[in-house]
């Protein structure tokens, strides 16, 4: 679904040598250096290179001087029959009329005569690989030689030797009587009839069939090794010896020649076997003939010249579907003899001349037939098919409605805005029709019809015209060009009539003189006239309209520059509100569209340049793009996704948004495909199910649809979950919640998304625009049974849908309701459904699975509801109320299909109605025999008791202490025994039970209970709480909380001595404990033992406590005690301190050595990695997990996959071996680094080892061990500096990939951390006394 667009049309002239009577005969393509050789009649060659048609294209002075002319000097009698060009020779090959095969040297003008053939040379063919040359001899031989001109084998054409020999003797001999010219014309088309397969194993020829009265021929197919005839094919009525193999092998096609069957020629294919595969005929006159036929190289177009009444045109056709189409037809004047070639490396470019030195340069480009709204324009020569496809998705040749027109259509634009829709066309005869569609909702009707479309009067002829398009619906803008022999005879009118040569911009007004028939087509009364125009100095490569401006246009120039058209004004070069950015190179393929920035809506172009460079905004957006389309939500007609298909067959949908914010690289992966399974997990791109598939039309709004046509021709429609889940949100915030659920059901997407968007909170808000919206109950139970209790785009669609724009998070902040997100949404759903809609069956059956669905589920209300509608259905109540209810047992039912029946019969249980409960059991199959007895006992028991025994076996136990306490005091000891077994009823029973006497034993016994959970604190407090003493100072000294059980022994009044044993009994015990200054309290305040006091004090390093209690009682020996003790211990300390900076600085050097070893190691195994291009996905897992468990000293063997596979048991085991020697640093090991780091993190000063170093040194001051002092703080000093810094620098070295031996030192580090420490509180233990100068 394509049309081939014609959007570059280079015409030039050569400057010939000799006077008017020379022509042009023949032409040669040198594809190395991109060069054209042509013959004249006068034996001149002219070389043009096709560079000189890209600087000299868009000049009025179109004239083209050839780069060379040499001369090839014949006999007078001679002439050239075949020319062509051997690559590797670098020169041009030429045969005559007499059998000279000469060989040209352009660069040298040197001539070579190579060899002679007896009877003359018909044809040359160089076989595609240039290694072999066929020869078509006039006697009907073919001679295959290599390019050294050694002959390999010779073959007939024919079927009989001698009558051949005859006939061509004949015609040589009559070819001596007339002129070279006239030779020319009547075989200028024939001069190669001998055509090779595009891998050069087979050739083809036609051959007449000799003795047949109608002139009928065959096509004959022989092997290039052998020269052996592989196939023939049946005796034919071929249209002269026209033919050409496809170069991909596929078809040979030619022509048939029906006029004894009242026809036109038809263009025949066969296949290598001889056989006819298909045909089709050229729809012209019956005296119209087919003068060339060409495949270009990518076998997908065939052109050929046809010979019509009036004129010569061009035709190319292209095959899809099993149908083939005129997508393009170039008329010429009959006298221009006009011939073409395609250009060997690009299929789309298409070079004509003519005899008298007018060649011109035809660029086609593919484009989709689908317009912006989906409607399909396919053009099949002088008709175009119209198909909507948002009404119908229906493949090519297939389509709604057929427009015809007089002529072949060359162009078109089609215009749709307001429900307005028109279509101009631009005919190969130089005519502009125009046609009113009318709206696209009543084309149903149209079906299976066609349309004669009439030409607009208009009073000047407009030119040609290579691009069209509208500015409004009254208003057409086009390229168009006069005066250039090369194309039509309306553009030699044109000059007639005083217009200068050269390439103009037209501005067109249209205007309908006849009335319009709503529903009906109007095709005719369209008068049209210029009423702008303006030269144009640089060929117009594309004009789009803008869609942001009325009347205005983007024109893009050669080279990618890009200008505004504005009607009525011209270009706007003073750009006073939008700036637009040039493509780089010119763009084929350009599309303007609006996008949404900063708030403000603005045109920007996008562009495709041949080689598959998508750009826009200054920028190259994808390198390897096949086709491009755009996605918008047609609410105010602003593009929000780009889609485009790369060459690697993947399909991206695009945020506009990240093209302008440069996240192009991070979320898009430069468009390629990576075989990575971290990748994979975040995919942004659907892989294309078949190759070569492109982009032909999107689906906008609500639909969200991609239409793709493979090569094969079918159509296929693809909804990306991006672009679904884009239209849902659209719909959402346009608060369209009927459409979204729509949507949302169609596509099978998660229910959620329509609450999580906006938050459930602000949903709840929303619940009853919601309901009342959708209104239908089926839809709304569906969507309540969907919903979940987690929100669905942060997991699921995280990847797809963006975070709210600010709006929407205000909306989100406004919603501000308490409870989780089931309970309230669907109480929200309920309370909409109860007041919004009316009374139904239908309606309870969805409030009662809000209700089931609920979480937790609100069972009990729901059986509230269907007891509610038992006791209607009781009563005999016959009213309208009745009817608007189901059955009780349909709602039963209904909710044991939701929910759990056990958990539906425990609730009924719940609710104390025993024959609720049995018709729940009955309607869930319970079995009679174990629920009845059941049910019976209950029955007989008191209301309290059957309550309680029912709460019992639901496990409420706080109602069933609450109805057992109800029942009387001779049920006080089961209450005991039921908060007994259920601790957590201990502060209920407390709540029931005021009395004292009831209370207390509570009291007593959960505080045992406290205390078998080992819960002493609050045991001892409950104890307390009921005069318990005794256990309350058990439960104190069982926590050594000695003030506790001081406290607690004073509330039991016990002894001096007794105290005095206890408290001697509890320093014991903390000094074991390794509590010794709590120990020394005791000691001092109770035992009033002063000297232990001291040790015990000296032993907790409290040096100034135990310097103060010595001075204190006055005791010099304990103050000489302390003394000694602190100087030993600042002795100890600076050993420990001196050995500690020897460690660090140790550890510090280890890890720098394994880190940078192991750097060094990762940065091989990924140069080796990257070097392996052909590496799988299961080997780079491989080869990462190897490297996690590398240590320092691996070598980089790779482990085997058998120790992928090792048991989870071995693995847990691996790992508890790791946690129990964590603290071991073990040198080689991989946990060596890290290992190093925690270890130099835990050699830090501790607060605790902080406060006592100051005591110790406040101690020493007062002491008058001032040097002792001065000589422990500097050292300790100088340790915590330098494990500061080790740290310091192992952070900052972990995480970096680069070792730099200069900065990253401990000694660097070290200056570092000392010029911080003086804000630094880690450092506070110091005395000023001792700080050094620095």
């Amino acid at each position: 679904m394509k049309n081939l667009k014609l959007y570059s049309e280079v015409p030039l002239s050569l400057q010939l040598e000799s006077d008017s009577a020379e022509i042009l005969r023949f032409c040669a393509f040198d594809i190395e250096r991109n060069r054209l050789f042509f013959l004249s009649s006068h034996n001149l060659v002219y070389t043009a290179h096709l560079s000189s048609f890209h600087e000299k294209g868009a000049s009025s002075k179109s004239y083209l001087p050839a780069d060379g002319v040499g001369t090839i000097e014949l006999e007078p009698n001679d002439s050239v029959t075949s020319f062509d060009y051997l690559m590797e020779k670098e020169a041009l090959f030429l045969g005559t009329v007499k059998g000279l095969l000469i060989l040209y040297s352009v660069e040298d003008n040197t001539i070579e005569v190579v060899g002679n053939v007896e009877g003359g040379v018909k044809s040359i063919s160089p076989s595609p690989d240039g290694e072999l040359i066929a020869i078509l001899t006039g006697f009907g031989q073919i001679l295959v030689m290599t390019h050294d001109w050694d002959l390999l084998y010779e073959t007939l054409l024919g079927d009989d030797p001698t009558e051949a020999i005859d006939k061509r003797i004949k015609i040589v001999t009559e070819s001596y009587c007339v002129s070279a010219e006239e030779r020319f014309l009547l075989n200028r088309f024939e001069q190669h009839p001998i055509s090779w397969r595009g891998d050069g194993k087979y050739f083809a020829a036609m051959c007449d069939v000799l003795g047949s009265d109608q002139l009928l021929k065959k096509l004959k197919v022989w092997e290039r090794d052998s020269g052996a005839l592989l196939a023939s094919s049946e005796a034919k009525a071929f249209a002269g010896t026209i033919l050409d193999w496809m170069p991909s092998g596929a078809k040979i096609a030619a022509v048939y020649d029906r006029k004894s069957e009242n026809q036109c020629p038809s263009i025949v294919f066969f296949e290598r076997n001889g056989l006819e595969r298909s045909k089709f005929s050229i729809n012209e006159g019956i005296n119209a003939n087919i003068k060339a036929l060409k495949w270009n190289c990518s076998s997908d177009l065939l052109a050929g010249v046809v010979e019509c009444e009036n004129y010569d045109a061009i035709k190319v056709w292209y095959f899809s579907n099993n149908h083939w189409y005129l997508k393009h037809e170039v008329r010429y004047l009959k006298q221009d003899g006009v011939n073409f070639v395609w250009n060997p490396e690009r299929p789309l470019q298409l070079i004509c001349w003519t005899r008298g030195g007018h060649v011109t340069l035809y660029n086609f480009v593919w484009v989709t037939a689908v317009t912006e709204n989906s409607i399909a324009l396919v053009v099949d020569g002088s008709n175009i098919h119209v198909t909507p496809l948002s009404l119908s998705l229906m493949p090519p040749p297939m389509y709604l409605f057929s427009l015809k027109f007089s002529s072949h259509v060359r162009g078109m634009a089609l215009y749709c805005k307001n429900s307005k829709n028109q279509l101009a066309a631009f005919l190969s005869d130089g005519c502009l029709c125009i046609v009113e569609l009318p709206s696209i909702e009543t084309w149903e009707e149209l079906e299976g019809k066609e349309f004669n479309v009439e030409a607009t009067h208009a009073e000047i002829v407009f030119g040609s015209i290579l691009h069209l398009v509208w500015l409004d619906s009254h208003t057409l803008l086009a390229s168009s060009h006069y005066g250039f022999g090369c194309s039509n005879d309306l553009s030699q009118m044109s000059l007639s009539e005083g217009r200068v040569r050269g390439f103009y911009l037209q501005e067109m007004e249209l205007e309908c003189f006849e009335d319009r028939v709503p529903g009906l087509l109007t095709c005719s009364g369209w008068h049209a006239r210029i009423s702008k125009q303006s030269s144009l100095e640089d060929q117009v490569i594309s004009i789009v309209p803008n869609p942001a401006g009325k009347c205005s246009a983007h024109v893009q120039f050669s080279g990618g520059k890009i200008r505004e058209y504005v009607s009525k004004i011209g270009f706007n070069r003073g750009y006073p509100e939008q700036e637009y950015q040039d493509f780089s190179l010119a763009c084929p393929w350009m599309s303007v569209v609006l996008v949404n920035s900063g708030g403000k809506s603005k045109p920007v172009p996008f562009g495709l340049d041949e080689i598959g460079r998508l750009q826009a905004n200054g920028g190259i957006i994808c390198s390897n793009c096949s086709s491009f389309s755009f996605y918008s939500n047609l609410e105010d007609q602003v593009t929000t996704h780009l889609i485009l298909a790369t060459k690697q067959d993947l399909l991206f949908i695009v945020d506009i948004s990240d093209i302008f914010n440069g996240e192009l690289d991070t979320k898009y992966g430069n468009f390629v495909h990576i075989n990575s399974r971290k990748r994979q997990e975040s995919e942004n791109y659907i892989n294309i199910w078949e190759r070569g598939a492109k982009i032909v039309g999107v689906l906008h709004g609500d639909e969200a649809a991609i239409i793709l046509q493979t090569a094969r021709g079918n159509l296929e429609c693809a909804y990306p979950r991006k672009l679904v889940l884009a239209s849902i949100i659209n719909a959402l915030v346009q608060k369209r919640f009927k459409d979204a659920l729509l949507m949302v059901r169609r596509h099978r997407i998660d229910f959620n998304i329509i609450v999580d968007y906006y938050g459930w909170q602000a949903f709840s808000l929303w619940a009853s625009e919601f309901v009342r919206q959708v209104n239908n109950l089926g839809y709304i139970t569906e969507f309540v049974c969907s919903v979940k209790n987690e929100n669905i785009i942060e997991k699921l669609y995280k990847n797809h849908i963006s975070v709210p724009c600010p709006e929407v998070a205000k909306v989100m902040l406004v919603g501000d309701i308490a409870g989780n997100k089931i309970s309230s949404v669907l109480m929200a759903v309920r309370k909409a459904l109860e007041d919004h809609l009316t009374e139904s069956p239908s309606r309870e059956l969805c409030i009662l699975t809000t209700l089931a669905r609920s979480d937790p589920p609100l069972l009990e209300d729901a059986l509230k509801r269907i007891k509610v509608i038992r006791e209607m259905e009781l009563s005999d109540a016959d009213d309208q109320r009745r009817m608007s209810y189901p059955s009780a047992e349909e709602a039963l039912k209904h909710l044991l299909w939701l929910a759990e029946p056990d958990a539906v019969y425990e609730s009924a249980l719940g609710l104390y109605d025993l024959n609720l409960a049995a018709i729940v059991a009955l309607n869930a199959q319970k079995d009679p025999k174990e629920f009845l007895p059941f049910l019976q006992e209950l029955q007989g028991m008191p209301t309290l008791l059957m309550q309680y025994n029912i709460d019992l076996r639901l496990k409420r136990f706080e109602k069933a202490l609450r109805h057992l306490a109800s029942a009387g005091d001779s049920y006080y000891d089961d209450c005991m025994t039921l908060v007994k077994k259920n601790p957590q009823l201990f502060p209920l029973a407390l709540q029931l039970f005021t009395d004292p006497a009831k209370k207390m034993p509570f009291l007593e016994a959960w505080g045992d209970y406290l205390t078998d959970e080992k819960c002493f604190e609050d045991a001892a407090t409950i104890y307390l709480s009921c005069s318990c003493l005794d256990k309350a100072l058990k439960s104190y000294r069982a926590i050594n909380n000695w003030s506790g059980v001081l406290t607690t022994a004073g509330f039991l009044k016990l002894g001096k001595d007794e105290v005095l044993r206890l408290a001697s009994e509890l320093c014991e015990e903390l000094q074991a404990l390794g509590k010794p200054g709590e120990a020394a309290k005791i000691s001092l305040e109770y035992c009033g033992d002063v000297s232990n006091g001291v040790n015990l004090l000296i032993s907790a390093r409290d040096w100034e406590e135990a310097l103060r209690v010595a001075f204190m009682h006055r005791r010099d020996d304990l103050i000489k005690t302390v003394k000694d003790a602190s100087a030993e211990c600042a002795s100890t300390l600076i050993g420990e301190y001196q050995e500690g900076i020897e460690k660090v600085g140790k550890y510090m050097a280890r890890y720098l050595a394994v880190r940078q070893r192991r750097l060094l190691l990762v940065a091989k195994l990924q140069s080796e990695e990257r070097a392996a291009s052909d590496i799988d996905d299961d080997a780079a897992s491989e080869t990462s997990s190897n490297l996690s468990g590398m240590s320092a000293y691996t070598t980089g063997t790779r482990r085997s996959s058998a120790a992928s596979l090792s048991s989870t048991a071995t693995s847990k085991a691996r790992n508890s071996r790791r946690q129990k020697k964590r603290g071991k640093i073990r040198p080689g090991s991989p946990d060596e680094e890290v290992a190093l780091v925690e270890h130099l993190k835990g050699m830090s000063l501790t607060p605790e080892a902080r406060r006592e170093l100051k005591s110790l040194l406040v101690s020493l001051m007062m002491l008058g061990e001032g040097e002792a002092a001065r000589k422990l703080q500097h050292v300790a000093e100088n340790f915590q500096l330098s494990q500061m810094a080790a740290v310091r620098l192992a952070e900052d070295t972990i995480s970096n990939d680069i070792i730099n031996e200069q900065a990253h030192t401990l000694d660097q580090y070290t200056r570092k951390v000392l010029s911080d420490m003086h804000n630094s509180d880690a450092f506070s233990w110091r005395l000023k006394v001792f700080i050094s100068f620095e």
